[in-house]
């Protein structure tokens, strides 16, 4: 494991980068007034009847969701994003990977094993990367703002 003084700022970078993409495609669909997303399995028109949301509305807080996600990213590796209070920062990050950990976990596992919801193969390879990134994001944001270690004279740790 990399233990330095620098974080790393890329995963955090293509983590904001995915999730304007995606908050880009729910736009994109809510214009269109429907249900999905952009390359992925159909939302089929029963299921569409049954939400308790206008496709519309529901696509809109969903893009909102991906600019929030880029922010909370963004904020991981920027300066003023450092100076909010470590730890509600490191529980919206928790938060945001167990909710990107739970939705890549399933285009992992339907799009590797099939567990019927449509995604395909690239799809969860889309999955294991977004997982990998929030990941590695929270780790480099933990060790960042780990709290410094007191040393002796001598400049060992104690």
């Amino acid at each position: 494991m990399v233990d330095s003084h620098r974080p790393r700022r890329w995963p955090a970078y293509g983590l904001a980068a995915l999730m304007l993409g995606y908050a880009a495609g729910k736009a994109a669909f809510a214009v269109q007034g429907r249900l999905g997303f952009p390359g992925g399995p159909p939302v089929l028109a029963a299921e569409a009847a049954g939400y308790f949301l206008d496709p519309s509305l529901a696509q809109g807080f969903a893009a909102a969701s991906g600019v929030l996600a880029a922010c909370v990213a963004l904020a991981t590796v920027t300066a003023a994003g450092r100076r909010l209070p470590r730890a509600a920062m490191l529980a919206v990050l928790a938060v945001m990977l167990a909710a990107l950990g739970g939705g890549a976990g399933i285009m992992i596992l339907d799009g590797f094993v099939g567990l019927g919801v449509g995604w395909r193969w690239y799809h969860g390879i889309i999955g294991l990367v977004v997982a990998g990134l929030a990941a590695e994001m929270t780790r480099s944001y933990w060790t960042a703002t780990r709290p410094a270690r007191a040393t002796d004279p001598a400049g060992s740790a104690p």
